[in-house]
């Protein structure tokens, strides 16, 4: 069973692994979703986890604030931060929303608070996303003050990478990264993905990389791959 509330300025989605909303959970995954999707997006993928060995786990669904999108001509959708068309001169990297993007981190961040105060150590919480919610997860994930159980990034990048060195915390700069991509995807090619876990490594993060024959989606052997990892990262702090 799903259950929506409102916290703050977004809307969110819960649910409980088990479906008994009144379960203790013992650990907390926010899924962050994609440009012009919401909350319910990632519903079905967390139904295929099978993550009962580790107990009740609360699975958190914001939905991203309505905002007007460059790259789609201006049309208002959920986003977390706006994109701009790539450069015309290939030396000239693509520019970022960076107040869009870290007004979104702040967002994030209030989640993560929200789980604790709740009574979820930070360490028991995964951040999970999918394309800019990858983004996003890696954006407000590194940067987090408290130590994470994870990162989770489906099908997108590292924003801002340039900064991310000066600006990630200390508690994170161990914290256990999967990265999963589309070998054909033509909205975030698969190079910039590359790009994005070589720099991650680069900075010492140890990231368990995956690659699939797909394309701007999730596939089976991914979410299989996923549970795994979430049984590994979480299985490994328990009690």
């Amino acid at each position: 069973m799903t259950t929506t509330h409102t916290s703050s300025t977004l809307e969110l989605r819960e649910m409980v692994s088990g479906d008994d909303a009144a379960a203790t959970p013992v650990a907390s995954i926010i899924v962050l979703h994609g440009l012009g999707a919401d909350g319910n997006d990632f519903v079905p993928i967390a139904r295929e986890l099978n993550l009962g060995a580790l107990g009740p786990v609360r699975f958190v669904f914001p939905s991203a604030p309505v905002r007007p999108v460059t790259i789609n001509g201006g049309y208002t959708m959920r986003a977390w931060y706006d994109i701009f068309p790539p450069s015309n001169n290939p030396a000239v990297p693509r520019r970022e929303d960076d107040a869009g993007l870290r007004a979104s981190q702040a967002l994030v961040q209030a989640l993560i608070d929200r789980e604790v105060a709740r009574g979820v150590p930070a360490e028991r919480i995964v951040l999970m996303g999918f394309s800019q919610g990858c983004a996003m997860t890696l954006m407000a994930g590194l940067r987090a003050p408290q130590r994470l159980a994870g990162l989770v990034g489906l099908s997108g990048y590292l924003p801002v990478a340039g900064s991310t060195a000066a600006e990630r915390s200390d508690a994170n700069r161990d914290v256990p990264i999967f990265l999963a991509h589309g070998e054909h995807d033509p909205v975030v090619t698969i190079d910039r993905a590359h790009a994005s876990h070589e720099a991650l490594r680069a900075l010492g993060h140890g990231v368990e990389w995956h690659s699939y024959p797909m394309e701007h989606s999730v596939c089976g052997e991914e979410v299989d791959d996923l549970n795994a990892w979430l049984l590994k990262v979480l299985g490994t702090q328990a009690g």
